[in-house]
């Protein structure tokens, strides 16, 4: 009898184990309470990485034991025993650091020439062979409507020295909503080989890189706020009221030299002094932003997320169309082995509306960034359409 419960507690033990167990967890600071957005959170056991969304929530499949991590930069890490562990929302709070290191950094190095520098290592780091698996997805406004979303689970194979090209293949894909025929030229820039590229190479930088430069913009160095160990660099043009023009903010580490993070605003210039009418076909930027993310883990150097919008007004003979458009990439796997293919395999077209749906599992739920409540209604609000 002894042995027939005993070989029970062991069925039951590995059967338990065996089983995927879904998890959610929702980041806070543990003093306003308030959700803390983008936050990473690495499951240790499979190095699986996930951001939290606007809600501080992550959701995630775990397959037996595994301590988690939890970290952003304005905040103390915190790991998370498995033990400890609820299946549903269980809600993680972090203690903001208040390093209060707000001041502006003396150098005898020009500002510009010091961006050179960060930005040539981190080019150095970013473009060297790798794999990265990324979840993916895209919101499409026409005339201020949701018109149609994307998203996939798709691997960007990295190849090249001093200069990133990548290889894409798409694992699984999903596309839901209405298209008018002339969408694909109505998406200003969004191929998922060229964000890629970009976002490795850091092609944005280059109006403030040429020496040029140094009479239209300004450069400022600041100690990090919360963080001891980072600088920030705040570039803004010296003349916005005559035309169009970038800010950026760039959050690096002053000791390796390289970018941790960086974002770039597009200020238009002023309407009032822009004598042309716009020619039929052509496109006004009206929005633009971008931000990007990389990890540095030990030797390991790579893109981690990326949020890119964009809005336009696309001049009709009869009408302006307004055109807006969200991307996001988020990196859930990084690996220095070279993945094999067959060359059917690999995608080659702009965007994944344009690929016939592959779903497979609910990779949307576990792949790295959890949707919010509003963004789910978007989606199932395009999905009937389908």
């Amino acid at each position: 009898m002894k042995r027939v419960i005993l070989l029970f507690i062991v069925f039951f033990t590995v059967n338990t184990f065996a089983q995927n167990i879904e998890y959610s967890i929702i980041v806070k600071d543990i003093e306003t309470q308030l959700p803390i957005e983008n936050a990473m959170v690495v499951i240790l056991k499979t190095k699986q990485v996930l951001l939290s969304n606007e809600d501080g929530k992550v959701t995630f499949m775990l397959t037996g034991a595994s301590n988690v991590q939890v970290s952003e930069m304005n905040y103390e890490n915190l790991t998370l025993r498995w033990v400890t562990l609820k299946e549903d929302q269980f809600v993680v709070y972090l203690k903001n650091k208040n390093n209060k290191l707000d001041e502006i950094v003396l150098s005898k190095e020009n500002p510009q020439k010091i961006l050179q520098r960060i930005v040539s290592n981190s080019i150095a780091k970013l473009t060297t062979p790798y794999r990265l698996k990324v979840y993916v997805r895209e919101f499409f406004m026409l005339d201020n409507k949701y018109s149609y979303y994307n998203d996939g689970l798709v691997n960007f194979q990295f190849s090249g020295n001093k200069k990133s090209t990548t290889t894409l293949l798409v694992e699984q894909n999903r596309s839901y909503g209405l298209l008018e025929t002339d969408v694909s030229a109505d998406l200003r820039g969004y191929n998922l080989n060229n964000i890629m590229e970009n976002y490795s190479n850091l092609n944005y930088f280059r109006p403030v890189l040429d020496s040029k430069a140094k009479k239209e913009y300004d450069y400022i160095i600041k100690g990090h706020p919360n963080n001891k160990d980072y600088y920030i660099m705040k570039i803004t043009a010296l003349d916005k009221s005559k035309k169009d023009a970038d800010s950026f903010e760039v959050i690096y580490d002053p000791v390796k030299k390289l970018i941790v993070e960086f974002s770039c605003v597009f200020t238009p210039g002023d309407p009032d002094k822009i004598e042309e009418k716009p020619a039929i076909g052509s496109k006004k930027i009206t929005r633009s932003f971008v931000k990007v993310d990389y990890r540095l883990d030990g030797s390991d150097y790579y893109l981690l997320s990326s949020n890119e919008e964009i809005a336009y007004d696309l001049t009709l003979k009869d009408r302006v169309k307004n055109i807006q458009v969200r991307n996001n990439f988020i990196t859930t796997s990084y690996n220095k082995q070279k993945f094999t293919y067959n060359e059917s395999d690999v995608f080659k077209e702009k965007t994944l509306f344009n690929k016939q749906n592959k779903i497979l599992t609910k990779y949307w739920d576990i792949s790295g960034f959890t949707a919010t409540d509003e963004e789910k209604a978007i989606i199932a609000s395009l999905d009937f359409k389908l």
